[in-house]
């Protein structure tokens, strides 16, 4: 989950402690961000987050294991190979910007 405590958790590196209200308390020797920072860092999760969208569109979009073993057994290699490259094409990997 992209929030604000997994982006401060990035930032100074590990172990806080988050109180209901939603502050933080920051660990010894733990530098707390500036908001600037952790904004910065949010719209880096987030577009990190958005990068592998096709995979998790891939991933509810393959076929079961089950399904995907008996087509093999059904349709061989080739066939199992055929079927995965649709969903492949469907959702393709984008190229690096």
């Amino acid at each position: 989950m992209i929030d604000k405590i997994n982006a401060v958790k990035e930032l100074v590196g590990g172990g806080l402690t988050q109180i209901a209200d939603g502050s933080i308390v920051y660990h010894d020797g733990q530098t707390p961000p500036t908001e600037e920072e952790i904004q910065a860092k949010l719209a880096e999760l987030q577009a990190e987050y958005d990068a592998l969208q096709y995979q998790r569109d891939r991933a509810s979009a393959y076929p079961s294991t089950a399904d995907q073993l008996d087509m093999l057994y059904h349709q061989g290699v080739e066939g199992w190979k055929a079927e995965i490259k649709k969903v492949k094409d469907q959702f393709p990997k984008p190229e690096p910007t």
